[in-house]
């Protein structure tokens, strides 16, 4: 079979995994054609100096796909909309693995290759996202993981190859946490982080790359003001701005604010336990503003549904189940609900905190004049005894057949 292989489509980022990937295929699969792609999603400067990078280790050529623009508009903020989240986590790197691996297949069916290659480990969630996608997308071709294959059996022994195989490195085996990188989040993997009895180096200089620990944040608070349009951020204090461009400033915003940082244990869809810290400070604020203008625009029975399957949708998209017809469902609901919410929130910062201040929308279903405690023409709060009538009756009714029954 590994005759076969021809040509080859590797997702590639540069990193440990992916580099070495490029010489193993060579000496593992008969040689064949590597065509290297990387999906920018806002890993900025991570993509410096690929091209030259992956020529060198022996790709044919390399794709650097802008796909920022796609990640936002059909990935987070559908994501944000329904306000999912998996165990907190605000799926950073779950977001990213579909609209890449959709490229990687577009690609490697244009390039006519016969495998699409990456560097996810057999212990991860990617390789199931990666190909799962894959599957969707172009189920013809063969999947080739080198971790399910390979005899390398830690990151200690993926640097010795590198080195060996003299592929440069911008890691060291002091600083090799594991780490994702787009412009939605960090995660930081590894070392003393698997010790679930070691607290985050949260105030040690380089350990943090997209803010700083709350300690360290500023002692005034930050105010700041979010404008929506159907569940959409369009604005930033008062300026408009596409999503990508609210989200990039809010990372600066809230990462000056010790804003969006996570530690938690969660539970891989491969079975096992795992511990990350996240870094997510303009997704931190974007999840929060959205619940704060819905909890003015939204009816109870829409939001509390909404907020049931967003466990569902969180699901999905980590287990890597984004294209699926369920998954498609999900956001077709959730696109309906998000008609109306329409509006301003304004919130304030302080040292990892987010505070309400303030929330206006012309849709709201707030209404002051029967919420009030002060004296009022619009409700009847003898209208109330009837009600509770009703309401309580099926308890009312099995009292009675209780007490009936005891009797005798």
């Amino acid at each position: 079979m590994k005759k076969d292989i021809k040509k080859v489509v590797l997702a590639y980022s540069g990193g440990l995994d992916t580099s070495i990937i490029i010489p193993w295929l060579k000496e593992n699969y008969n040689n064949p054609e590597i065509i290297a792609v990387s999906g920018n999603v806002g890993q900025a400067d991570e993509l410096e100096g690929l091209e030259e990078k992956a020529i060198k280790t022996g790709a044919s050529k390399i794709y650097v796909e802008d796909l920022t623009e796609e990640f936002v508009e059909e990935m987070v903020i559908p994501t944000v909309q329904a306000g999912a989240k998996y165990e907190e986590y605000m799926m950073g790197t779950a977001l990213a693995r579909p609209i890449i691996a959709k490229r990687l297949c577009e690609i490697a069916l244009a390039e006519g290759a016969d495998a699409i290659c990456h560097g996810c480990t057999g212990k991860g969630n990617d390789q199931v996202r990666f190909e799962l996608t894959i599957k969707a997308f172009a189920p013809g071709l063969t999947i080739i993981a080198p971790w399910r294959e390979w005899d390398i059996k830690s990151r200690e022994e993926e640097i010795a190859y590198a080195e060996a195989h003299d592929v440069p490195l911008k890691i060291n085996r002091e600083t090799n946490y594991s780490k994702d990188k787009n412009m939605w989040h960090l995660s930081h993997e590894g070392l003393d982080l698997e010790d679930t009895g070691n607290e985050p180096l949260y105030e040690k200089e380089g350990f943090l790359e997209m803010g700083v620990s709350p300690i360290q944040a500023p002692d005034e608070p930050t105010y700041l003001t979010l404008e929506y349009e159907a569940g959409k951020p369009i604005a930033l204090d008062g300026v408009k701005m596409s999503a990508k461009e609210i989200i990039l400033k809010l990372n600066e915003i809230g990462g000056k604010n010790g804003i969006g940082l996570l530690d938690i244990v969660e539970n891989r869809l491969v079975g096992m336990k795992c511990r990350g810290v996240y870094e997510t400070p303009g997704g931190a604020i974007l999840y929060f503003a959205q619940n704060y203008l819905e909890s003015l625009c939204l009816d109870k029975m829409t939001k509390h549904k909404k907020d049931e399957l967003s466990i569902t949708f969180a699901e999905l998209l980590y287990n890597g189940q984004w294209y699926t017809p369920l998954r498609e469902a999900l956001s077709a609901f959730v696109s309906k609900t998000q008609e109306h919410v329409t509006g301003k929130v304004r919130l304030k910062l302080y040292k990892g905190n987010i505070i309400k201040a303030g929330a206006w929308s012309d849709w709201s279903l707030y209404s002051e004049e029967i919420a009030t405690f002060e004296e009022d023409d619009v409700y009847d709060q003898t209208d109330a005894t009837g009600f509770i009538n009703l309401w309580g009756l099926p308890i009312s009714v099995q009292a009675q057949v209780k007490a009936k029954n005891e009797k005798k």
